[in-house]
């Protein structure tokens, strides 16, 4: 824990930590450059949040490729989406007890809407065969 640590170490993380884009390389810094600035910087605690919620902002609003994948919610580095990333939506068999958890409910609700969901008194007409081509 940083707050049991002694007030000089503490500094000399500080320093440290501060003096990282002068000792590593570029890509190794994770924001290597900014684009207002032209800076190279790494970020550390909520300015790292606030600079990455700074950028997407920043793709949206030029409306990039990338800006719009973020504002969709979906994929944005490459990866596929035909099999992947499937959120919102049922995925899998129901089970025994949800379909009758499911039927149930359909029953209860389903009294009050029984006469208008009546048969129709006079037989539909079938619709007219498509001409072939």
């Amino acid at each position: 824990m940083i707050g049991n640590l002694p007030e000089p170490a503490v500094d000399g993380l500080e320093t440290v930590i501060t003096t990282l884009p002068q000792k590593l390389p570029p890509w190794m810094l994770n924001h290597p450059l900014d684009v207002i600035t032209g800076e190279i910087r790494h970020m550390v605690g909520a300015d790292l949040e606030t600079g990455r919620r700074d950028d997407v902002n920043q793709m949206k609003m030029i409306r990039s490729y990338r800006g719009v994948r973020h504002e969709r919610g979906q994929k944005v580095r490459g990866q596929r989406t035909r099999s992947n990333g499937r959120t919102g939506m049922a995925a899998g068999v129901l089970k025994k007890a949800a379909k009758e958890a499911a039927a149930a409910k359909g029953k209860e609700g389903g009294a009050a809407s029984a006469p208008a969901a009546a048969a129709p008194a006079t037989p539909a007409t079938p619709a007219a065969p498509a001409p072939k081509k």
